[in-house]
């Protein structure tokens, strides 16, 4: 049986669901297993609790969810140089295909845009489907890496010191225009 789309809503993400969302976190990226893009699979990627930690107290953490309350996708917004930056987007499996993605990146592009911010960012796989095709079909585009922020130049460095094959990483960018 089809979800209702309408049956899931959005809201801040509450700082006693930090270890959920990791637990969101670690089962989307199961996805990623085996496709090659991380030169090692056993090491942790994984988004920095205390960070999430900080960024859930800052209201920049929202998380999608079903009637029963209970969290199966989230989306980490933040501020780097000056734009809004997609720090991390997750929907557990057993959920894709309702939309919940672009739910959530359109509410953070609608955050990013409440705070007066030009444009909102991202670095994803390029090669991979609900990746960079996914935000290209929602109005982002491929940065040029002389387009780079000083952000991105560190990111793209602590991306690499994960581990993550860099000749398949993309930044990318939508402007935001103050009417969403």
């Amino acid at each position: 049986m089809e979800k209702d789309k309408g049956a899931y809503r959005i809201r801040l993400a509450r700082p006693a669901e930090v270890l959920l969302m990791r637990k969101i976190e670690d089962k989307a990226s199961e996805r990623f297993l085996g496709l090659g893009l991380i030169e090692d699979e056993s090491s942790d990627s994984s988004y920095p609790l205390d960070e999430l930690a900080r960024l859930v107290t800052k209201e920049q953490v929202w998380v999608v969810c079903e009637d029963d309350d209970i969290p199966v996708g989230m989306i980490i917004a933040s501020e780097r140089d000056g734009i809004g930056y997609v720090e991390e987007l997750d929907v557990l499996p057993d959920h894709g295909k309702h939309g919940l993605g672009s739910r959530l990146l359109e509410h953070a592009c609608s955050w990013a845009d409440q705070q007066g911010f030009t444009a909102i960012a991202l670095s994803t796989f390029t090669s991979v489907p609900w990746n960079a095709p996914f935000y290209r079909k929602r109005g982002f585009r491929d940065l040029a890496p002389e387009e780079w922020t000083p952000q991105m130049h560190l990111l793209h460095k602590k991306e690499a010191e994960l581990g993550l094959k860099m000749e398949d990483r993309v930044f990318m960018r939508r402007e935001l225009d103050g009417k969403i």
